[in-house]
C-alpha cells in the first residue's frame, strides 16, 4: 500500500502532531470497525457508558509514575487578571510555535490515557453482586517521539470491553474474547497473531511492574504484520479492584479488559485489502457469526 496516497485518497487527514481527521470511506469503515466490536461485546450483554476525555489526577497517581512520558495534561492559565494580561498582551505564541505561557493554574486533569480507566473511576465503591460487562469508547492520548498515520498517533479512539469480577471469571472472559477475536478476524481474513507484551514503562529497568510483566505476562497483543498492535487482552488481577474499592464475593474484584485501537484496525485492513472500498469485508456480519461462535 502506498500509504500516504491511498489513505488519504479515502479520507484521512492527518496532521503531523500525531492527529488524524477522517471523512468519506475511511470514517464509514471507522464506524464500521466500531460498530462490529460493540457487537463482540454483546456477547457479555455488556453496558455501554460513555465518559469525559479527562480523568482526575488523584485518580491515576500510579499512572503517572510509571508513565510520565506518555501522559498529556488538561491545563489553563492562571485566572487572575494580572496573569491573563500578561499573557495576552505578549507574544502569545513564539517563533518556534510553542505557546508563550504566563502561570497556569493548578493541574487536577489528566486527558484520557486508556479508555478502561474511566470504568474503574466510575465504579469506585461498588460492589459486584455478579461479574460486570462494561463497553467503552473515548480518545486516548499518548505522547510519543515521532507518530505515523494511523499506526502511531498522539490522538487515537479506543473501544474497551472490560470485565469486572472474580478471578475465575475474568480468565473465562479472556479466553472467550481472544478466541473471539481470532475468528472475527479469521472471516474477515486478516491474520493476526497473539504475542505477550510489556507496558512501556519509564524507566522499565527500574520499575516493578516491567519485571512483573515479564515473569508473568499479563498482556497479550493481537499484531498484524508481525510488529502493528491492533489490540490487546489484559489481566490486572486486583490492581484496580483494591485501588478503587470494587468488591465482589467479599474480596477486592479481579479486572480484565480487551481493547481496541481503531485507527490500527482501519491501516490494517486498507492495507490487507486495498483502498477500494468495494473490497473490504462486511465487518458487521463477520463480527455476527464470531459472537455466535
Amino acid at each position: 500500500m502506498n500509504a500516504w496516497t491511498d489513505l488519504a485518497r479515502i479520507g484521512l487527514r492527518w496532521d503531523p502532531c500525531g492527529q488524524a481527521g477522517l471523512t468519506g470511506p475511511l470514517l464509514a469503515l471507522a464506524d464500521d470497525c466500531d460498530r462490529a466490536f460493540r457487537r463482540l461485546a454483546s456477547r457479555w450483554r455488556s453496558r455501554e457508558e460513555a465518559y469525559a476525555m479527562t480523568l482526575p489526577a488523584s485518580s491515576l497517581a500510579g499512572h503517572l509514575r510509571s508513565f510520565p512520558h506518555q501522559v498529556t495534561f488538561a491545563m489553563a492559565l492562571d485566572p487572575a487578571d494580572a496573569n491573563l494580561g500578561e499573557f495576552a498582551d505578549g507574544p502569545v505564541v513564539d517563533r518556534s510555535g510553542a505557546v508563550a505561557l504566563t502561570r497556569t493554574a493548578p493541574v487536577t486533569a489528566v486527558l484520557t490515557p486508556a479508555a478502561c480507566y474511566h470504568v474503574y473511576d466510575a465504579h469506585q465503591g461498588e460492589r459486584l453482586p455478579a461479574a460486570d460487562y462494561v463497553t467503552t469508547r473515548n480518545t486516548c492520548f499518548r505522547r510519543e517521539p515521532e507518530y505515523e498515520p494511523l499506526r502511531r498517533q498522539w490522538a487515537f479512539a479506543m473501544r474497551e470491553i472490560v470485565c469486572l469480577g472474580t478471578a475465575e471469571e475474568t480468565a473465562s472472559f479472556l479466553a472467550e474474547a481472544r478466541a473471539a477475536v481470532d475468528r472475527f478476524a479469521l472471516l474477515i481474513d486478516l491474520p493476526v497473531d497473539w504475542t505477550p507484551a510489556t507496558d512501556p514503562f519509564f524507566r522499565p529497568e527500574r520499575h516493578p511492574g516491567h519485571l512483573l510483566q515479564r515473569v508473568q505476562p499479563v498482556k497479550h497483543e493481537a499484531t498484524y504484520g508481525g510488529t502493528l498492535a491492533l489490540g490487546s487482552a489484559n489481566l490486572h488481577h486486583d490492581h484496580f479492584g483494591s485501588a478503587f474499592g470494587i468488591t465482589r464475593e467479599g474480596a477486592p474484584a479481579t479486572t480484565a479488559c480487551v481493547a481496541f485501537g481503531l485507527e490500527r484496525w482501519l491501516y490494517a485492513l486498507v492495507d490487507r485489502h486495498g483502498p477500494k472500498p468495494c473490497g473490504w469485508p462486511d465487518l458487521l456480519a463477520a463480527a455476527g457469526q464470531a459472537v455466535a461462535g
